[in-house]
């Protein structure tokens, strides 16, 4: 019911004729209740192996890390964007508000921070973890009540009512959230923003150079009119697995531009002189022109001795990518990957790659997260010798008490690692 309701409010506004279309309801479904139940389900998890009681603790804002305090800041942002679309009756732009935080919650919030609730113990890191996670999760609950009354309410019942007998019985009996304006942080809204855009360009990078995400890359350049701290830094490093990040004013020395004329406009202008616009434009300068554009909003080309004068939409403007470059670039913002990869780059990609096949195997092999293993290997000569070099290191992440070079035993595999083939085994 929830999801056929939720379907016509992001849909269209409800004055508007609608069409049904099943899959579009299922897509909602998806995308938004979905990733809310999956976080809900995630909190819910791990709150229940540590024992936590959220009314047993306060939020202390002093104390919160820089995710805690964006999430919450996004938190009652959108509260307000809510409250506010409500009253001006924009039902779709309230629909999508809710969709865009439960993405932001569970893709980057849950997704950065998992970490922090698999710490053993319950050290004041992991507590603000659970309770940051815990009001956004109640928070917005109440915010979409009205929208999915069912959803919500099975939230509501079992994260407040279980634990809180003086609570509301129901969570259509409690008042709306209040927006907390000392929470709101917009500047750090803004920079989490811009990090998100970075990242989501240098993921598109490494598409473009079909680098996997395992591979590590030895440096990225970023042109963008907004220089986040070094904390952003790091967060940006490690998810792009990119060993350095460097700010730069200037991206020519890894792109250019191309240009060709846009046949529309350009052919009833200068008819004849098509063919020798074409040939000025292939041996331009990509950066010189692209000053000039920028500068005057226009380019002008001598063209068999007549000035010819083309302006923004006359032109098909391309990125030229640089060899051994990779960029892409959207609002304002030039992501440059380094694809040129060295030898101990390569090795490091290998080594994360045989984990990764190693975790794969334990699973398979039906073993407990905590099995101490024995574990073989046998191969190509290249691949025997860089397992050799990192054994100590590879064996420590896959929880390997003795690893044995030779026919492997137990549950056995082969496998094509960067076109080099290895055989491994791993037994309790």
């Amino acid at each position: 019911a929830d999801a056929i309701r939720w379907y016509f409010y992001i849909n269209s506004a409800p004055w508007l004729p609608n069409r049904f279309h099943g899959k579009a309801v299922m897509e909602g479904q998806r995308k938004f209740m979905g990733t809310l139940w999956n976080t809900y389900a995630f909190y819910v998890l791990y709150a229940e192996i540590d024992q936590f009681n959220p009314t047993e603790h306060t939020l202390e804002y002093d104390k919160l890390s820089i995710m805690d305090r964006w999430l919450l800041s996004r938190l009652y942002s959108t509260v307000k964007e809510v409250d506010e679309d409500l009253d001006n009756y924009k039902i779709p732009e309230t629909a999508k508000a809710l969709q865009s935080f439960v993405e932001d919650m569970s893709n980057w919030y849950v997704r950065r921070c998992r970490d922090r609730f698999w710490a053993k113990g319950m050290e004041q890191d992991k507590m603000n973890a659970y309770m940051t996670l815990y009001t956004a999760l109640v928070t917005i609950s109440k915010a979409a009540a009205p929208m999915i009354p069912f959803m919500t309410e099975s939230i509501y019942q079992n994260l407040v009512c279980n634990l809180d007998s003086k609570a509301p019985e129901s969570i259509h009996l409690c008042d709306f959230p209040k927006v907390k304006e000392e929470w709101i942080d917009k500047e750090l809204e803004t920079q989490m923003k811009q990090l998100l855009d970075i990242v989501v360009l240098g993921r598109a990078c490494r598409n473009t150079a079909n680098i996997k995400n395992r591979q590590p890359i030895g440096k990225m350049f970023v042109k963008s009119n907004v220089v986040l701290p070094e904390f952003y830094q790091e967060i940006v490093e490690e998810e792009l697995n990119v060993k350095e990040m460097e700010f730069t004013d200037d991206v020519r020395n890894f792109t250019s531009y191309t240009f060709k004329p846009q046949m529309r406009t350009v052919g009833p202008k200068y008819g004849k002189l098509l063919g020798g616009i074409k040939e000025a434009l292939a041996n331009l300068d990509g950066n010189q022109a692209m000053d000039e554009l920028n500068a005057t909003e226009a380019l002008k080309l001598d063209v068999n001795g007549q000035e010819v004068t083309l302006f923004r939409e006359d032109l098909l403007i391309d990125t030229a990518q640089m060899e051994g470059y990779v960029s892409e670039s959207d609002n304002g913002i030039t992501v440059v990957l380094d694809t040129n990869l060295t030898e101990e780059l390569l090795e490091e990609g290998f080594v994360r790659e045989l984990i990764s096949k190693i975790q794969t195997m334990r699973k398979e092999a039906d073993f407990e997260v905590t099995d101490k293993i024995k574990l073989y290997y046998q191969g190509t000569e290249k691949a025997e010798a860089v397992f050799e070099k990192y054994e100590t290191e590879i064996g420590g992440e896959v929880l390997a008490t003795e690893v044995i070079k030779g026919t492997p035993g137990g549950y056995k595999k082969e496998w094509n690692i960067n076109g080099e083939t290895m055989t491994m085994g791993v037994e309790k």
